[in-house]
């Protein structure tokens, strides 16, 4: 099965352009009704970046809305600047940089939103951030029934068979934080107070699956993190489906 469309960093006008939606379409996604589902949002930030604050706020109004499910994922990058993220994690800059290797861009950077594995944009360009939801709630296709159910600390993970995935795909499960406010204390943003939303605390892969079977997983989820189950092409590639627990 050929690879689902992973797009480059785009900037507001190229993200617009048409050969930018012909190789969306290309990959197979012409003529989809959408997903039928809320879209994954990633936003890579940083509390040592001058420039990030505007994102975290807009990003913020993102996390409200009923169809997306948006998730704030802290690189540790610019901790060498004088200020450790107190949420920044090597993993999260491991698959950003993941993303980057796989889209072809030469370096990653902050603020970042990445659209259900697909489209990069600048993380406070809300207008480039519109039209890339909007590009793919049109165009990317439905994907396997995913149902994510919560009792007590364990965490029940279902789907129907899906012969038209055609190759496994990567079952990640992203627990995360509502919110915090933190007090930076030194580097770029020194004694500026930013409140941040959906904070990712850890992001784990269960396992594999090719659609052949049903999907039936049972995970511990102690402790009062909310949680997403994200089937996403490995690498990180494509978002296939995703759905969220409280």
């Amino acid at each position: 099965m050929p690879p689902r469309p992973i797009l480059p960093r785009l900037t507001p006008l190229c993200l617009a352009a048409a050969g930018f939606l012909a190789g969306f379409l290309v990959a197979g996604t012409a003529g989809a009704e959408g997903p039928g589902r809320p879209l994954l949002v990633e936003l890579y930030t940083s509390q040592g970046c001058a420039t990030c604050p505007p994102a975290d706020a807009f990003f913020e109004r993102l996390a409200e809305r009923k169809d997306v499910i948006a998730l704030s994922l802290h690189v540790d990058y610019w901790d060498y600047i004088g200020w450790a993220d107190t949420f920044g994690n090597p993993a999260f800059t491991e698959r950003q940089q993941d993303y980057a290797e796989a889209a072809g861009a030469e370096a990653v950077f902050t603020p970042q939103i990445v659209v259900e594995g697909r489209m990069g944009v600048v993380g406070s360009d809300r207008g480039a951030v519109d039209r890339a939801l909007s590009l793919a709630f049109r165009h990317v296709p439905p994907g396997p029934k995913l149902t994510v159910r919560r009792e007590g600390d364990r965490l029940f993970i279902t789907a129907p068979p899906d012969p038209g995935l055609e190759d496994e795909v990567s079952v990640e499960l992203f627990r995360y934080q509502p919110e915090a406010t933190i007090e930076i204390g030194a580097g770029e943003n020194a004694g500026k107070r930013v409140r941040y939303v959906n904070i990712v605390t850890g992001v784990s892969e269960l396992t594999r699956w090719d659609g052949e079977m049903p999907l039936d997983l049972t995970v511990d989820v102690p402790g009062p993190r909310r949680n997403v189950v994200v089937l996403q092409d490995p690498a990180p590639g494509a978002v296939v489906a995703v759905a969220e627990s409280p």
